[in-house]
């Protein structure tokens, strides 16, 4: 490899870094093939700073209940979307379609039930259109991200019940 190939494969570097700064990514992986026995493969990631992820919530205080009645029970804080056993995770970093095209109707609605292998909704990754299958059959009880959202791999999309 030459000193030219070598300061453009840096400036690709470098350029994918930068990318990754601007779109708010956590890794770009890329695999450039030059020749039969010459490529290059990057992997360029980032770490996230770890921020606290509580909130301070005011929950006003529920009434006395009237003697000889119990009290009402306590409604349970949610619990975090990516823990619960249906969740459907994003298997890619991308943006979620849920349809197959602007206008027309989404692919699951809360409430629908689904097949195993049944499209739930679409992941773009570079130019990519990725039908995401259901992973086993059920309800959809909770859709979780937004059509047109970004998406991060392991990423909550929706809650199977």
């Amino acid at each position: 490899m030459t000193d030219t190939s070598h300061d453009r494969d840096v400036a690709f570097i470098q350029a994918l870094a930068e990318l990754l700064r601007e779109n708010d990514l956590t890794e770009l992986r890329v695999k450039r093939e030059y020749a039969e026995a010459d490529s290059l493969d990057v992997r360029v990631s980032r770490l996230q700073p770890q921020a606290p992820q509580q909130q301070q919530v005011h929950v006003p205080a529920a009434p006395a209940a009237p003697q000889g009645q119990p009290a009402p029970a306590q409604a349970e804080a949610p619990a975090d979307p990516a823990s619960d056993p249906g969740a459907v995770t994003s298997p890619m970093v991308g943006t979620v379609y849920l349809a197959p095209e602007p206008g027309a109707q989404n692919f699951i609605k809360v409430g629908d039930t689904v097949e195993e292998g049944q499209t739930l909704l679409i992941i773009e990754a570079m130019k990519t259109m990725n039908h995401i299958p259901a992973p086993r059959s059920g309800t959809v009880r909770e859709i979780i991200v937004d059509d047109g959202a970004p998406v991060e791999f392991g990423a909550p999309l929706l809650i199977l019940g």
